[in-house]
Parts: structure tokens; sequence; C-alpha cells
């Protein structure tokens, strides 16, 4: 049976937690630390700053933002002012970024100031957004306001506001077109759904972090604009910790390295082999002087993870529990699986979570233990659904037998041990180091290079990735086509890690007479094609 769940927000619960510890740090970033007052401060002025602007509760806010203090303190004062967080992805080039924000309906945009171009192109386009924050340059353009001066400037005591469990934030992630939907989390359902706090309101929550002398370090090393880190930060400041932002614009091992020796690390977020794979690397070049038995936990969600990328992590993390979590966007806690020190493992293999079951496509459930395939299910605490797009939600989020389930489209096979074997989405999605590629998208993009007649984008095996892209084109006369001409071109329309790692000229029909492309022709083709 699912249990009701408290009426909890994150707005009340960073609130409650300020209150509490004050001067406990909250957030170290470099040589810039803030403690739990500074940042509730500052995340009152902006929430103030943003109603100001005209910002109603239920209003979104785009962050298009890297891993620094601006995301923390922008997300909790949308917790407080009630406002609407949206994911963007800072990889996302012109039109990528167009679509999100006008897709979100955004009234507020927070926007590094590397990123000044691409917002100044596109502000006439998106005339709903009433606020375009600037992070990191004092000398802000006329039309937007320096996010830092948001935060120090005006009243930071706390706002007269009644928050409630309903308030949403919106979680981007892939869709079967190429672009991304937004997951709508209500906080109550995304509280329960990981179980932050066990905690029935607010004044319990806060007697239980007296009770417990532990206090959670936290380094998500993969973004915050991701699932994975962005369910990192909100959980470590719900149980009032300190997050650890390390100052590089994208992954460093070393430097993660070197911050979690000297912070004391206890919580380590990764994204699979992606993010394992160069911590290995940089660890066997010599750590010796690093003491890394702060760290207790390392988790990661989101990409297949190696069993012995786990243990190799281990011989150097002597403290570490390793969690491999099977989750989604659409739903959390679907299955889990422990590695510790000297154990043996499998690639790929949960325990079920609490409230999961295995379905055929007709919505029949196939027991545990029979080692049949199906499609991966959970209830209990789930999102709203997609915004604005009620076919797809509904496709999503059946309900089967009187019971709402969230079926995001992953395949496993249960076994007779009651373990979950992952098989992977039943689409052609390519999970590349936890971004996901749609080969539409790419395939639309390579037509439009010069010379390109045709285009067919599969994933291939990728051994610190998981996946690469890799893409068969056709062109005028079999021509072969530069690699610099297709990355200049390929620049402006996708992000760079959607861009085809391997391309091969081929003279081949891939497509169905229906027009359609044939990805097993085309994987076939692919296999062939690749060396070794």
């Amino acid at each position: 049976m699912i249990a009701a769940k408290p009426d909890l927000n994150f707005g009340d619960l960073y609130e409650a937690v300020a209150e509490a510890f004050p001067e406990r740090t909250a957030i170290i970033h470099g040589d810039l630390t803030y403690t739990w007052r500074e940042m509730d401060e500052q995340a009152n002025r902006l929430a103030r700053r943003l109603a100001q602007a005209g910002l109603q509760p239920g209003s979104k806010v785009a962050f298009y933002l890297r891993n620094t203090p601006a995301y923390v303190l922008l997300w909790n004062a949308c917790a407080k002012g009630r406002f609407v967080h949206a994911n963007i992805n800072y990889r996302y080039v012109e039109q990528e970024l167009y679509y999100l924000l006008d897709n979100s309906d955004a009234e507020a945009v927070a926007y590094h100031a590397e990123h000044r171009d691409y917002v100044d192109r596109l502000k006439a386009k998106l005339p709903k957004v009433r606020m375009w924050l600037e992070v990191g340059d004092e000398d802000v353009p006329g039309f937007a306001v320096s996010f830092e001066a948001a935060c120090l400037d005006g009243d930071g005591s706390p706002l007269d506001i009644k928050r409630s469990g309903d308030d949403l934030y919106f979680m981007y992630t892939g869709g079967t077109t190429g672009y991304p939907k937004a997951v709508m989390w209500p906080a109550r359902e995304r509280i329960a759904a990981i179980e932050m706090t066990s905690a029935k309101d607010l004044a319990g929550h806060v007697e239980q972090l007296r009770l417990d002398p532990s206090v959670p370090i936290a380094l998500p090393a993969a973004p915050m604009m991701h699932s994975t880190g962005l369910t990192t930060m909100m959980n470590c400041l719900v149980n009032a910790g300190c997050i650890v932002i390390p100052p590089m614009r994208s992954f460093d091992p070393q430097l993660c390295l070197e911050e979690i020796a000297v912070h004391r690390v206890s919580r380590l977020a990764i994204v699979g082999d992606a993010f394992s794979l160069p911590l290995i690397e940089a660890l066997r070049k010599g750590t010796q002087h690093l003491d890394l038995s702060s760290v207790t936990l390392i988790s990661s969600a989101g990409a297949m993870w190696s069993d012995h990328a786990k243990r190799a992590l281990l011989d150097y993390f002597p403290n570490a529990t390793i969690s491999d979590s099977l989750g989604s966007s659409e739903g959390s806690r679907l299955g889990s699986s422990i590695t510790r020190h000297g154990q043996e493992g499998t690639t790929g293999r949960f325990e079920p979570g609490p409230f999961v079951k295995v379905f055929r496509e007709d919505f029949t459930e196939i027991p545990f233990g029979t080692g049949e395939a199906g499609l991966l299910a959970t209830a209990g605490a789930l999102p709203l659904g997609y915004y604005k797009d009620p076919e797809k939600t509904a496709a999503t989020f059946p309900t089967i037998n009187g019971v709402r389930y969230s079926i995001a489209g992953d395949w496993v096979r249960v076994d007779e041990d009651g373990t979950m074997v992952l098989l992977g989405r039943g689409s052609n999605c390519i999970n590349t180091g936890g971004e996901k590629v749609y080969p539409e998208e790419v395939e639309e993009a390579l037509k439009q290079v010069p010379g390109v007649l045709d285009a067919a984008v599969v994933g291939v095996p990728d051994e610190r990735f998981g996946q690469a892209v890799a893409a068969l084109v056709r062109t005028q006369d079999g021509r072969q086509i530069p690699s610099d001409h297709l990355r200049l071109h390929l620049d402006t329309a996708i992000s760079r890690y959607k861009h085809p790692r391997h391309v091969w000229v081929v003279h081949e029909e891939f497509r169905h007479d229906n027009g359609k492309v044939s990805y097993r022709t085309v994987k076939d083709m692919v296999a062939n094609l690749l060396p070794g």
C-alpha cells in the first residue's frame, strides 16, 4: 500500500534549516563560501526581485547555468517564491535554446555571461521573459540585471508567503522528436520519491537533524542541469548539508579529487563510466597525497556503470559504498545496486524498487523470476506528467488496475533470484555519458550540411561514454566530407556532445520503401564499418 505523503515543500524546509543552523557552511566554491544564513538571505532577496519583475507563484524560471553557486541560490529562491525551475542544458546552441525557453513559458532567465551573445540574439523572440539575470560580469548589458546585485541588494528577511507541497519544479528530459519535454514534479512527490526525510512535518524534520551528528558534504560532479546533479543538491540541502562546487567549466577529475580531499566530502555524485573512468585514470597517476577516506557514498544514476569501474574506484575510496540507481526523470527508485570493497558484482543488474512492477506491452504483469523481458514500471510518488503534452503524459503514466504508474520505456529481464537486468530503451535513443541524443535530430542537422544528401544515426559502444554517436551519410557522387567542414556546420545546429564521433560516406540505401530509416540495416552496416 502506498502511504500518504506529508505536505512538505523545499522552500519551507530550507527556511527551517537556515533558522536552525545559520552559521553552518552551505556552499563552497573555490575560495568562496556561504553560510546557511547568507544563502537564505540572498535567496530571499532574489525571490523578491523576481516578484517585483512581475513573476507570480507558478511562473517559470529558466536556469541556463553551469554548476556554480548561482544555480543553488536561484533554486532556493524559486522554492521560496513558489517559482518553477526549468533546467536548460548549457551546451545548447541558439535553436535548441529558443525551443526550451519558448516551450517552458519562461518569465525569467538566468544565464552566464559567456552565453550573452545567444541571449542577445533571442530576446526579441521571447516576449514572455520579464527579466534576464546575467551571472558573472559586473558590466551587464542594458536588457539584463546583475545576478550578484539581485542577491545582495534589498530585503533579505523571510518572505511572507504560504507555500505548498504542490509547488512544482520542471525537469526537462529528452523527447522522441529530439526536443526535451518538461516533467512536472510537485515538491511533495519528489521529497517522498527519494525519501529525503521520514518526518511528517517541519518541526519533526529539524528535530531529526539536531539529533544526527553527521553533516552531509556533497560534491555533485554531474551537472545540476541534469536530474542526478540536481537531486544530489536538493537532497543535501534538505538535510542541512554543504554543497561543494569545484571551480571548473567542465569535469576535471584531478580537481574533483583535490576538492574531495580538502573539503572532506562525504558524498560524490557522478554519472556512470563517463565520470568514473577519468577519475580512475587520475587516481592511477598518483594520489598518495590525497586523503579520500571521508567519502562514504559514491552514487550514480542515468547511465550504465560497469562493475569493473566500480571495483576500481573502491580501491581508492576505502570507506565508500557505491550506489548505482536505476531511475529516470519520470520516476525514482526503480532499482538499486550496492557495491562495497571486495565484493563481486555485475553490470546493469538491480534490486527492484518498493513499488516496481514489470509489464508486457499489453500491460499484463510479468511475475518476477520468469526470466521474461518487459517494460519497467513504478508507482508511488510520481510527477504530474509532461508540461503541455497530455498525449505523451497518458502514454507514459498509465493507470493499470486502478494504480497510476510511470513507464518511461526501459526494458528489463526479471531473473529467478528476483533481480532485474537492464536491457535498455526500446527506442533508438543514444545515451552518451548520461546525455540523451536522439537520432532524428542529428540526422536533420547532418542533412543541412552542404554536400550531404541523406543521413542515418545510431549509437555504438564506447568504453568511456557507454555509447557514441555514429552516422552514415550519402553525398553527391559519394564524395567525402572533411571533418572540419562537418563540425563547422553542425556547431550552429546542435551541441558538441551530439556530434557524430564516427561518420562514414556510403552508397547503399538505408531507408525502407515508406521513407523511414531502417535502423536495423544501419546498425548492421555500422557494425561492419567499425574498426576491430
